[in-house]
């Protein structure tokens, strides 16, 4: 499979996929990186309350032009808005929310995921990685459910859906779901299922990865 015959979801594609996903009313964390850009896609009618790791309920959209308040960020760094009734608090009370099970939902990205919901998302091994692992462990434990939000394979084609991580694990058995460019993931006690395709065919994933698949979308439930 290449570039150019597999496009795949676009990142504000599929980020607007995992917003829809997203039950409504929940208080959700997005982690650093690419599921970011889900707080630009959810309904503005949905109830969805976002939390950031630096202290911060009612976060909205990124902010652009004159939007932008350098004091409002997220924990990413990256200029946001703020929703009416967000409220503010100490770095220490964000983590409380976090480790406490306050939260219901986490959108985290990844460098792996294994086949039983392993996350590895802090650390390549390279020498010149930053050797911290900062909330994600919080996010990934705490959360009711974790969800990834990554390509599916690497920039080298190396497949990140694996049977076991090979990176330094952030948490053991927290993730639930997997979103990529090229399919949506369930982690199942049966096994990892494939729940949507994006531009490509279950068997196409299956001469992909080396984790055993489970086909649970519409063609494969017939």
């Amino acid at each position: 499979m290449t570039g150019e015959s597999r496009r795949g979801l676009g990142k504000d594609e599929l980020a607007a996929r995992i917003a829809r996903d997203i039950p409504h009313r929940a208080f959700v964390n997005l982690g650093i990186g690419l599921p970011t850009r889900i707080s630009n896609h959810l309904s503005p009618g949905s109830g969805i309350v976002l939390h950031t790791e630096n202290g911060m309920l009612g976060m909205g959209p990124e902010a652009h032009g004159d939007a932008v308040d350098l004091d409002l960020i997220n924990a990413g760094k990256v200029p946001v808005t703020e929703l009416p009734g967000a409220s503010y608090f100490h770095h220490a009370d964000s983590f409380a929310m976090m480790r406490g099970g306050h939260l219901d939902v986490c959108v985290l990205g990844a460098y792996q995921v294994s086949a039983r919901g392993d996350l590895a998302n802090w650390h390549t091994g390279r020498s010149d990685d930053i050797p911290a692992v900062g909330g994600a462990m919080d996010l990934a434990i705490g959360a009711k459910e974790t969800f990834v939000m990554m390509n599916l394979l690497s920039r080298d084609g190396v497949p990140k859906l694996v049977p076991e991580c090979t990176y330094p694990l952030t948490g053991v058995g927290c993730v639930s779901r997997v979103y990529t460019d090229l399919a949506v993931f369930l982690i199942e006690d049966e096994g990892v299922a494939v729940r949507e395709l994006f531009d490509c065919t279950f068997d196409e994933l299956v001469r992909l990865l080396e984790v055993p698949l489970l086909n649970r979308t519409r063609e494969g439930d017939r």
